[in-house]
């Protein structure tokens, strides 16, 4: 009796372990499957991700690249371009100082315009029709440009211009000069004497400062009574006359005005002159001797 129910113990004891190790075994293989199933579902949707990667990369490489909104580099000159875009307009003034692109010609001014700086640029030409409509222009620097040409009348309708430069240009001749000029600067152009005619600065009674210097001038123009101060210097001006600045029917004449000649860097020998400054209040600055 005894060894029959110590035979079923262990019988029992045994078939429990043998059942609790396969459960346990079954546990582990449950549980590895599981974590494969999830190791390849993370694998997959890594592969999907790159693949969608790759698939917009490709499309962002053979996609036709996007027009530029920003607008292209002009070629050529400005005269397409309004005014105000290439130059900085204020009310009555107007600045287009090297203009970028190349300005090639005077640009349309607006309306009402008082003052015009436009040094510095590749204007070539002044046409009779630049100035035409802006009667109310009272100043105009053109200092730096290449202007080699002027046609007649580009300033006679300016009634209220007061001060003109054209200076380091690459003139021949002078054009007719508006009556009421008070500054005119030429220097540093190519005129020579027949491109400046006699009476050019004869009736500019208003006339107070003349700049003709660094040019090629062979004589002094007429100069009116009313200029205070006035540069020729640098030119080919070898001889000057009782004429040029004081009045040979008129001993007792004295220029009421004239503070200020420069003749330096001239071949005449002012010494050789004496009475053709008689009338001056100071001696021009010039070679004597």
């Amino acid at each position: 009796m005894g060894t029959r129910l110590r035979t079923l113990i262990c019988t029992f004891v045994c078939a429990s372990c043998v059942s609790l190790a396969s459960g346990t075994q079954y546990l582990q293989n449950s549980l590895s499957t599981k974590e494969d199933l999830l190791l390849k579902e993370q694998a997959h949707l890594a592969e999907t991700d790159v693949s969608a990667d790759n698939a917009d990369t490709n499309a962002l490489f053979l996609a036709d690249p996007p027009e530029s909104s920003s607008p292209s580099p002009v070629d050529g000159d400005a005269s397409d371009l309004p005014t105000c875009l290439l130059c900085v307009c204020l009310t009555g003034s107007v600045y287009c100082e090297e203009v970028d692109p190349d300005m090639t010609s005077v640009p349309a001014l607006p309306k009402e315009t008082a003052y015009l700086y436009a040094r510095y640029n590749k204007i070539k030409k002044i046409t009779a029709k630049d100035f035409g409509d802006i009667v109310t222009l009272k100043r105009i620097d053109l200092t730096g440009n290449r202007i080699s040409e002027i046609e007649d009348g580009a300033f006679t309708k300016l009634t209220l211009l007061e001060d003109l430069s054209l200076a380091e240009n690459q003139l021949v001749r002078l054009p007719m000069l508006p009556v009421k000029l008070a500054s005119f600067n030429a220097n540093h152009n190519h005129l020579k004497t027949k491109g400046v005619k006699a009476n050019a600065f004869k009736k500019l009674s208003k006339l107070r400062n003349l700049y003709l210097a660094h040019n090629q001038l062979e004589a002094v123009p007429m100069i009116p009574e009313s200029v205070t101060i006035l540069h020729i210097q640098n030119n080919n001006i070898s001889t000057v006359n009782t004429d040029t600045f004081c009045k040979s029917n008129d001993t007792y004449y004295i220029r009421p005005n004239m503070n200020e000649i420069r003749m330096d860097g001239n071949p005449v020998i002012l010494a050789q002159y004496p009475n053709s400054f008689t009338c001056l209040q100071s001696l021009p600055i010039g070679r004597y001797h």
